[in-house]
C-alpha cells in the first residue's frame, strides 16, 4: 500500500479529530490496508462498502461519521461513483414511472419482521415528535410516534366525516390513527407490496382503503376503478417525498392538488438537505434507497410556486437523531431472533445506514420538515399547532 494514500486518508480523518488506531470511541481500527486506496478511489461508497466487508471497525460509528460531516470531510473526497451518479441523474429521470416500484422491492419489501423489530409498536418509518402537546420532552419511541401522528392530524384540523388521502402510506399506521382518533375515512397508496398487505390487515374494519399504486395515478373526481381518485378534504405524505426526484416535483404537487378540495390542506413531511442536488449519496443509492434524493428548501419552494400557499414550515430535525437512536437500540436487541437471511454483512450495512443517518441529522446536514400547504390560502390565516 503506497504510504502517500495512507497518509492522505490519515490527514483527512485528522481534520475531523479522528485517528487511525486511536483509543477514543470515535477513532477507527483498520484491519485491511486496502481500505485507504478504496476510500480515495470511491469516496463514501468505498467507506461504506469497506465497513460492510469488515476492513475497519469503530466503537462509536455514528460519533465518527458525525465528526467527518461536521468537518466537511465528505466534501473533500469524491469517488468515480459520485461523478457517474451525477451524470446519470442529469441524463435520466431516475424516479420515472417505470422505476417507481424499485425502492419498494429493494428496501420496503426486505421483510416486515425486520421493520416490526426496529420501528416499535407503531410501524411508522419516519421521524417521531419527541414532545407532548404541552411541549414537554418524551422518552419513549412509541409515544414519540403517536405524538407525531397526532401532530399531523392537528395541523390538518381533522374532524369526523372528513375524507383523507395518504400518499406513501407505509404500513398504514397514519390512516389507522386518523380513522380511530379523529373519525375520518381514507385512502392510502404505496409502491410496496409488503406494506400494502400489512396495511390492509391493520386497517381491517376501518373505513380505509389501501392501494398498491404510484402517486402519478392520482386523478379524477370520483373514487372508482381501483384507483385513488376523487377529491379529499385533506392529504398528507409522511417520508415519501424523498423518492420523488426533482424532475417530478411539479407532477407530484399537481397530483396532490388534483386530489384535494379547493378549501383543503396538504401536509408534507420530508427529510431535506441544505443544498440543491439531483441524486443521493452513492452508498445510500446502491444499498438503501435506490433512485432517491433529498429536496432542498429552494427546490420545494420553486415547485409549490403558483400551486399552493405555504401556510407553515416546521423544522424539528434534532428529533430524527433521537428516532434513529431508538431504532438502532431496537434492531440491535432483535438481531439474534431475526431470520438468518439478515447475515453479518447485512447487519453491518444496516448499522452503517442508521449511524450515517444519525450523523447527518446531528451535524445538521439533513433536516426534517413538515409543511402545511393550501390551494388558495386559509381565509383569515392558518394557526399552526406544535
Amino acid at each position: 500500500m503506497p504510504a502517500t494514500l495512507r497518509n492522505r486518508v490519515v490527514a483527512l480523518l485528522a481534520l475531523a479529530d479522528v485517528q487511525v488506531g486511536g483509543e477514543r470511541p470515535w477513532d477507527i481500527q483498520v484491519d485491511d490496508e486496502h481500505f485507504y486506496s478504496r476510500v480515495i478511489a470511491q469516496g463514501s461508497l468505498g467507506l461504506g462498502e469497506s465497513y460492510m466487508d469488515g476492513w475497519w471497525r469503530c466503537e462509536s460509528l455514528d460519533g465518527m461519521l458525525f465528526r467527518l460531516l461536521r468537518a466537511h470531510v465528505d466534501e473533500r473526497v469524491h469517488g468515480w461513483s459520485a461523478l457517474f451518479d451525477g451524470l446519470r441523474a442529469h441524463l435520466v429521470n431516475l424516479q420515472s414511472r417505470k422505476r417507481a416500484f424499485m425502492v419498494g422491492e429493494r428496501h420496503y419489501d426486505l421483510g416486515n419482521d425486520l421493520y416490526r423489530a426496529m420501528l416499535g409498536r407503531r410501524m411508522v418509518y419516519s421521524c417521531g415528535y419527541w414532545r407532548d402537546r404541552e411541549g414537554a420532552p418524551l422518552q419513549d419511541l412509541d409515544a414519540a410516534q403517536e405524538a407525531k401522528l397526532d401532530l399531523v392530524c392537528r395541523k390538518l384540523g381533522l374532524a369526523p366525516g372528513m375524507r383523507v388521502l395518504d400518499i406513501g402510506c407505509g404500513w398504514g399506521e397514519g390512516l389507522k390513527f386518523a380513522a380511530e382518533r379523529y373519525g375520518v375515512s381514507g385512502v392510502g397508496v404505496t409502491i410496496s407490496r409488503e406494506q400494502a398487505e400489512y396495511a390492509r390487515e391493520l386497517c381491517a374494519g376501518l373505513p380505509v382503503e389501501i392501494l398498491l399504486q404510484d402517486y402519478r395515478d392520482l386523478q379524477g373526481d370520483a373514487l372508482g376503478g381501483g384507483r385513488a381518485d376523487g377529491r379529499f378534504d385533506r392529504v398528507f405524505s409522511l417520508g415519501m417525498f424523498e423518492h420523488v426526484g426533482v424532475r417530478n416535483y411539479a407532477i407530484y404537487f399537481d397530483a396532490a392538488r388534483r386530489a384535494l378540495k379547493p378549501d383543503g390542506l396538504f401536509l408534507l413531511h420530508t427529510i431535506g438537505g441544505n443544498q440543491s442536488v439531483t441524486h443521493t449519496d452513492p452508498w445510500i443509492g446502491k444499498y438503501i434507497f435506490p433512485n432517491s434524493m433529498l429536496p432542498s428548501a429552494r427546490q420545494i419552494a420553486e415547485a409549490v410556486e403558483q400551486r399552493y400557499v405555504i401556510e407553515d414550515w416546521h423544522n424539528f430535525s434534532a428529533d430524527y437523531d433521537l428516532t434513529l437512536q431508538a431504532w438502532r437500540r431496537n434492531v440491535e436487541r432483535a438481531w439474534p431472533e431475526l431470520d438468518a437471511r439478515y447475515d453479518e454483512r447485512f447487519r453491518r450495512m444496516w448499522r452503517f445506514y442508521l449511524a450515517g443517518a444519525m450523523a447527518s441529522f446531528r451535524s445538521r446536514h439533513a433536516q426534517l420538515w413538515q409543511l402545511v400547504l393550501s390551494p388558495e390560502g386559509v381565509p383569515g390565516g392558518y394557526v399552526a399547532p406544535r
